[in-house]
């Protein structure tokens, strides 16, 4: 379990497919930290550390990760938000993350806003989906490429963010541009609530 609270970015320096899975090794600030077996957010897909070699640690992918997440379009050089499993002795900063990502969205449009950013996602509407909680509202949680935002003009299909400059600079976001495939996970608290709504008809 996550916090959406990006820890740093790491850098893919190695891609490697074997059969349908693909090993991911990334480069990190904090990859002696880790440890084998450890969870770790990548772009809010939680992947397990198999291997770690000085600076260096790997994940794998298996094809339905690939399939359902942008992690098939990373290169060798693109830039990851990193997180670490949430401590749960501490303050909760972001919001429950689980790390499992619901779908991709596309971004539509950043716009410059006096020192900060709005960022347009928009995303393939499923109205059974949307009925479990998966969809945005107003001034509630979501995780987009792992990091934990507030939603504004939430629509049916699109929603905005506002990404001040720490977050811009600190995290991948600097590198979204108009057609970036982003990951996108829904806020966990609204998919039990529509659940429950579901069962009490």
């Amino acid at each position: 379990m996550f916090s959406g609270i990006i820890e740093g970015m790491g850098t893919v320096v190695s891609i490697v497919k074997d059969q349908e899975n693909v090993h991911f090794t990334l480069n990190s600030e904090f990859t002696r930290a880790l440890k084998i077996d450890q969870s770790l957010s990548h772009n809010g897909v939680c992947l397990t550390v198999v291997d770690i070699e000085g600076d260096n640690y790997t994940v794998t992918a298996i094809r339905e990760t690939l399939l359902k997440t942008n992690l098939g379009l990373l290169e060798v050089g693109s830039k990851v938000n990193l997180e670490r499993s949430m401590k749960m002795d501490g303050r909760l900063d972001g919001h429950i993350v689980q790390g499992h990502v619901d779908q991709t969205a596309i971004c539509q449009a950043v716009a410059e806003a006096d020192g900060s950013w709005y960022y347009t996602f928009a995303y393939t509407f499923d109205p059974e989906k949307a009925r479990q909680g998966y969809m945005t509202v107003e001034k509630g949680s979501v995780t987009v490429n792992g990091v934990s935002l507030t939603v504004v003009n939430s629509q049916k299909d699109s929603f905005q963010v506002a990404i001040i400059p720490y977050t811009y600079h600190h995290t991948n976001f600097h590198t979204i541009r108009s057609g970036t495939v982003i990951n996108l996970e829904f806020d966990i608290i609204g998919k039990y609530l529509s659940r429950l709504a579901e069962f009490s008809k």
